[in-house]
C-alpha cells in the first residue's frame, strides 16, 4: 500500500519537473538512475531516500523541504479518513476477508472492485 507521505512527494517531484520543462529520461540521466525508478517515485510506489531525494532536489534545484510543503494538512485529512474507515465494523470484516482470500485471487478481486468503482 502507497504511503500518503510517498505520494504527496512523488506528486511534488512530478510537479517540479514539469515546472521546469524536465523529462523523466533527463531527471534519471542527472541523477543517475534509470527513468522508471522516476516514474515509480511520481507515483508513490516506491520510496525515495534521503540520499536520492537530495541528488533530485540539486537536479531540480529546489530544497529538500520543497517536496514537502503543504503535506501537513493532506496527511491529517488522509489519516482522519483512514481512522473514520478502520472505526467501521463492516470495513474491518471487509479487510480480514480480503486478506483471507489467496494472493491471486485477491488481486483479481481487487482490479474487479477497481472497475465497479469507477463505473459508480
Amino acid at each position: 500500500m502507497k504511503h500518503p507521505v510517498d505520494v504527496h512527494v512523488g506528486k511534488r517531484i512530478r510537479h517540479r519537473r514539469w515546472m521546469i520543462g524536465v523529462t523523466q529520461q533527463q531527471l534519471a540521466d542527472k541523477v543517475g538512475i534509470k527513468f522508471q525508478q522516476i516514474q515509480k517515485y511520481e507515483t508513490g510506489m516506491n520510496r525515495v531516500s534521503a540520499s536520492r531525494l537530495w541528488d533530485i532536489a540539486d537536479a531540480l534545484g529546489v530544497p529538500v523541504a520543497f517536496f514537502f510543503e503543504g503535506l501537513a494538512g493532506e496527511a491529517k485529512t488522509q489519516r482522519e479518513v483512514a481512522g473514520d474507515i478502520l472505526s467501521d465494523k463492516e470495513a474491518l470484516a471487509l479487510l480480514r476477508s480480503y486478506y483471507a482470500i489467496p494472493e491471486a485471487q485477491r488481486r483479481r478481486l481487487f482490479e474487479l472492485a477497481k472497475v465497479l468503482s469507477d463505473a459508480a
